[in-house]
């Protein structure tokens, strides 16, 4: 029953080989990939169960015991993303039936999405800081292919900087490891923990930190490291853009997360500070890009940027209001981005453009849109009772606690500007007099489209409304993080 934590990695694994068999049959290939997700959402809801019924859950592969065997840890943190991340990609998959093209289908692109999602996974799961690395380097591998995927000339000249931005930061988590081994002489995670406290505070140690944040601030795209963001994420086809959105940089938050809670808690003074100011630079930076572009895609694809920086915000706060606040926020952004980027994919297929300027009216052709939009615009802005708005609220509660005055303002004025933001697309789009439409595939793809943005916008609500059935969840979750000795046990004593 112990392994039930590895078969939301194996298993989309297996299904991602098993699609390579049939390239041609595109039918087929649809079929298999929602069998495999749905089966490990199954698997993940169990494994969510049994870490809310039995605490962390710890596999050590091989006959060696940890720290010396590759551990793989499932707790409330990692289980609660890696059910997240299985849920939307279902949707992103039914979504992408309709708007991908047979074209992309056949090139493995179901195939690309499922190893995609056994990186990110893995990512959640690891108790190993290198299979982190490995982890990371499986889901960047398959995110080239579909960056790539239908060989457009903006595709491919975005993916020679994504590639390039992500093989330097690679080579630099490589390095920082090597560093953090030869201090430590351990790869376990929570074996360094242990390991770390005992050396106490060390100029090396923060060093490293700081390095490590570098890494993973590439990879979330933190300020000043987000530059590649915006152009990478706007050239691949809308269903990528809503897994990159809601998947890909949230592993890198995610990272940043565990180990600023698990390892480097000798400097506090420093390291943590030092991540509340890139963090509030980063909502500035999100928020000033926001604002700037006519663009749909470009306005949601900075929204990424301030929610990273909210999220991180509440995680350098290190109290437990602040914490919550993260992980509430974490998976409320998931959620958020991915019906989103699903929604202004429907306006993009149904005007013809992503250009705001060039948009108008469809409030009279396309209500349901319309109003479902506005559902999402308000629930990522943090308007109670939507899923926006309890993760924020613990962040400003925490940041107050802590005596962050000045955080707290910049993140209720952020709140302001992603308010501003995702109107201005409502009013481009849905007021004044309606446009030529260029809706290709008639209502009845307009309606498959609909279907799984609707049903995420519906998720995200219930997670708002919810909040009170969630929080045994998410204070299981902050538990952990603010109390790193529940980790260190779980793995070390198995």
């Amino acid at each position: 029953m112990i392994n039930l934590l590895l078969f939301p990695i194996i298993l989309p694994f297996l299904f991602a080989i098993l699609l390579l068999f049939f390239k041609e049959n595109v039918r087929l290939q649809r079929s298999l990939t929602i069998i495999g997700l749905l089966i490990s959402l199954v698997a993940s809801l169990f494994l969510v169960a049994k870490v809310k019924a039995d605490g962390v859950q710890a596999v050590t592969l091989g006959s060696w015991p940890a720290p010396f065997g590759i551990s793989m840890v499932s707790d409330m943190l990692s289980a609660l993303l890696v059910t997240t991340t299985i849920l939307i990609t279902i949707f992103v998959v039914i979504y992408s039936f309709t708007s991908i093209g047979e074209g992309r289908e056949r090139y493995f692109y179901y195939s690309a999405v499922l190893f995609m999602v056994t990186g990110v996974n893995g990512a959640f799961t690891t108790g190993d800081i290198f299979n982190m690395f490995v982890f990371f380097e499986v889901l960047l591998i398959a995110s080239y292919v579909l960056i790539a995927l239908g060989g457009e000339k903006k595709q491919l000249r975005e993916s020679i900087k994504y590639v390039l931005v992500n093989v330097v930061s690679s080579a630099l988590f490589v390095i920082t490891v090597a560093f953090l081994y030869s201090v430590v002489g351990t790869l376990n995670m929570a074996d360094i923990s242990v390991k770390l406290m005992q050396i106490g505070p060390s100029g090396i140690v923060t060093v490293i930190a700081i390095l490590m944040l570098i890494v993973f601030g590439i990879k979330g795209s933190i300020f000043p490291l987000y530059f590649w963001l915006p152009g990478s994420y706007a050239a691949p086809p809308i269903p990528v853009l809503a897994l990159f959105g809601a998947l890909l940089t949230k592993v890198g938050v995610y990272a940043i997360m565990r180990t600023y809670t698990l390892f480097f808690l000798s400097d506090i003074g420093f390291t943590h500070n030092f991540l509340l100011v890139l963090s509030l630079l980063t909502i500035i930076a999100g928020c000033i890009g926001a604002l700037a572009y006519f663009d749909l895609k470009q306005i949601i694809i900075y929204n990424i940027v301030i929610a990273v920086g909210v999220i991180l915000f509440g995680a350098s706060v290190m109290n437990e209001a602040g914490i919550s606040g993260a992980i509430f926020y974490l998976i409320h952004d998931m959620l958020i981005k991915g019906a989103l980027f699903l929604l202004i994919g429907i306006i993009i297929h149904v005007t013809g453009t992503s250009n705001l300027r060039k948009m108008g009216g469809l409030m009279k052709t396309h209500a349901p849109l319309g109003w479902m939009y506005l559902i999402a615009a308000f629930g990522l802005a943090g308007i109670p009772p939507l899923s926006g708005f309890i993760g924020k609220l613990l962040i400003i509660k925490g940041a107050f606690e802590a005596g962050h005055i000045w955080g707290s303002l910049i993140i209720l004025a952020s709140s302001l500007i992603v308010l501003l933001s995702v109107i201005r697309i409502f009013i481009y789009a849905f007021w004044g007099e309606p446009q030529p439409l260029a809706v290709t595939g008639g209502k009845q793809s307009y309606r498959r489209l609909m279907m799984p943005a609707v049903v995420l916008v519906i998720l995200s609500v219930l997670y708002g409304v919810g909040t009170e059935w969630l929080v045994p969840y998410m204070a299981d979750a902050s538990d952990v993080l603010l109390q790193p000795s529940i980790y260190i046990d779980a793995v070390l004593k198995e």
